[in-house]
């Protein structure tokens, strides 16, 4: 970890960084909670469940994200988003991983998205 001496440019900027996390957190747990994901709602009263329905949630808030991130490269090849989403499905329902598989998914790694410029 490197040590930085933290001066009033740096303090500001650190104060904009954690009110833009703030934000997009808020967002995210705003649309979990009152667009379809229902995590305000008791399924059971049996802890790891909660966490099991709270996760799936989170899972799918993600693929959804993605998703409507990525909206651009459906229309780029004629894919409708309801399409793809039964597809997803499909394999979320029938895909068997492989061990290989397993192991790729447990390995570290980002995904950022770049909004190409529209106009």
């Amino acid at each position: 970890m490197v040590s930085k001496r933290i001066n009033k440019e740096i303090q500001e900027e650190m104060v904009r960084t954690g009110r833009e996390r703030w934000k997009i957190e808020n967002k995210g747990f705003n649309e979990q909670k009152n667009h379809g994901y229902f995590i305000q709602h008791v399924f059971s009263e049996n802890y790891n469940a909660m966490k099991n329905h709270y996760l799936l949630a989170q899972i799918a808030h993600t693929i959804r994200q993605l998703m409507e991130n990525g909206i651009g490269i459906y229309k780029k090849h004629k894919k409708k988003l309801k399409d793809i989403s039964v597809k997803l499905f499909e394999l979320f329902r029938t895909k068997i991983l492989t061990k290989e598989e397993i192991k790729e998914a447990t390995e570290k790694c980002q995904i950022r998205f770049y909004r190409e410029d529209t106009s």
